[in-house]
């Protein structure tokens, strides 16, 4: 594990609003936290409390058209707020990356996923295709999927939501970046691809130090991932601590609300003698 040194990420009253008819409406309301290297910080709350606005509005991805970001959010010390498009290009995918909550949003349906893969990779690389392309079927293997040649032929549209998440993670991973920004990273798989996942994310900010931001509603992802925990709540951040002080004395009335709707397996000491005999 990485030693935590200074923040690889420093967010700093980041207010995001929406332009309507009548005005501007506020969706974040001056949001502070930073992400260390190595280290996770899980971002919970329900539905609507804006945690992926938060997290477009740190990639710059929102549209500038419809919405309006204030604050500071700086990436190894610079400045992402008011860069040019270009530049943002250069840092996505390479310095931070993100991770979609639905797969399919990623990828363009026209090119396959191979002709997408190997392109990114070898616009942050100076990879030849040949070795792109199997830095492509690595990652892919390391992610549980099989056959991963015969995969980088195929259109998006062939693969399925669970699938096309593991790709996704895969070049994420690939590119290991500064930091990772993972929204439902684990949504659209079943139990052992999830642990797959979770593992593989483990895994890259051990070995290469990566900073973590991983926003989930599923409280057990962030129990087992998570170092540190931030709560959200219609657009603020109302409470955060380090993952096991979080769990086991909430301190704010929303925390202390999300926990308790946790569903709790109720397992008779009869049928507890089934399962581990």
């Amino acid at each position: 594990m990485v030693e935590q040194t200074s923040p690889v990420l420093q967010v700093e009253g980041l207010k995001v609003k929406v332009k309507t008819e009548q005005g501007t409406l506020p969706l974040v309301h001056a949001v502070d936290f930073e992400l260390y290297p190595g280290r996770v910080l899980g971002l919970v709350g329900e539905s609507g409390s804006g945690k992926t606005v938060t997290s477009l509005s740190l990639i710059q991805m929102l549209d500038r058209s419809m919405t309006v970001i204030e604050g500071s959010i700086r990436l190894n010390g610079r400045e992402l707020c008011g860069l040019k498009d270009d530049e943002l290009r250069r840092i996505r995918g390479k310095e931070i990356a993100f991770i979609m909550q639905n797969p399919m949003n990623a990828f363009s349906p026209v090119y396959t996923i191979g002709t997408q893969f190997i392109e990114t990779i070898r616009t942050h690389t100076g990879l030849s295709k040949k070795q792109a392309e199997q830095r492509a079927i690595d990652a892919m293997t390391d992610v549980n999927l099989s056959t991963p040649s015969e995969l980088l032929r195929k259109y998006p549209f062939e693969l399925s939501g669970g699938m096309l998440q593991r790709v996704m993670i895969a070049l994420t991973i690939c590119l290991k970046p500064s930091v990772i920004i993972a929204d439902e990273p684990t949504t659209a798989l079943d139990v052992t691809n999830q642990l797959q996942v979770l593992r593989q994310l483990d895994r890259v900010r051990q070995e290469h130090g990566t900073a973590i931001l991983l926003i989930s509603h599923d409280l057990g992802v962030i129990a087992e991932l998570a170092d540190d925990v931030a709560v959200m709540q219609q657009g603020r951040i109302v409470e955060q601590a380090e993952v096991f002080e979080l769990f086991d004395h909430p301190k704010h009335p929303y925390t202390q609300t999300l926990l308790a709707a946790r569903p709790m397996l109720q397992i008779s000491p009869e049928m507890a003698g089934c399962i581990w005999t």
